[in-house]
């Protein structure tokens, strides 16, 4: 497996990663897969097996159900494995505050992802896209914390344009 640095540090990551947006396949997600801890698990050995060993997953995939999936599949091989996932897109239908890229819900999303990925921290953590209604000043400061409190190895974004991506990187 060809192996990359991610960009700005010292972590190495694959140059493939499996993606696991067909896992579980509930709340919107029917139509992408129904990938289940079995087939998941086999999925994972696979992966390790090829020396893949980088596995990405979002809270809101199957509302929370593929990082429950994906946490069965790798119990046991946390020690061997790089684990992404994201948090901003709405996790209720109610809950005003459970979207967004608040301090408020992104330190509770994190905190619901380790724990349904059985996990203590999360080797890589996106914010999942750009929230106009929060000032990227405290987005940043909410991951900076996740950071020194070990829950969080690395941070990134993912569906951000290109000005948001600049003007969270002149912050």
């Amino acid at each position: 497996m060809e192996y990359r640095n991610l960009n700005g540090t010292g972590l190495f990551v694959p140059a493939l990663t499996l993606g696991t947006a067909t896992f579980g396949g509930t709340h919107g997600f029917e139509g992408w897969g129904h990938t289940d801890v079995a087939e998941a698990t086999r999925m994972v050995d696979m992966c390790l097996d090829a020396g893949l060993n980088m596995f990405d997953t979002a809270d809101m995939y199957s509302r929370g159900l593929a990082e429950e999936i994906l946490g069965k599949a790798i119990a046991g091989k946390r020690n061997r494995i790089l684990l992404a996932t994201k948090g901003t897109f709405p996790m209720s239908d109610n809950d005003r505050n459970a979207t967004g890229a608040s301090r408020y819900h992104i330190i509770r999303a994190c905190e619901a992802s380790l724990k349904r990925l059985g996990t203590d921290h999360i080797d890589l953590y996106y914010i999942h896209g750009f929230d106009a209604n929060t000032p990227v000043e405290e987005t940043l400061r909410a991951l900076d914390d996740l950071v020194s409190s070990s829950k969080v190895s690395y941070i990134g974004c993912s569906n951000f344009s290109g000005w948001h991506l600049m003007k969270s990187l002149a912050i």
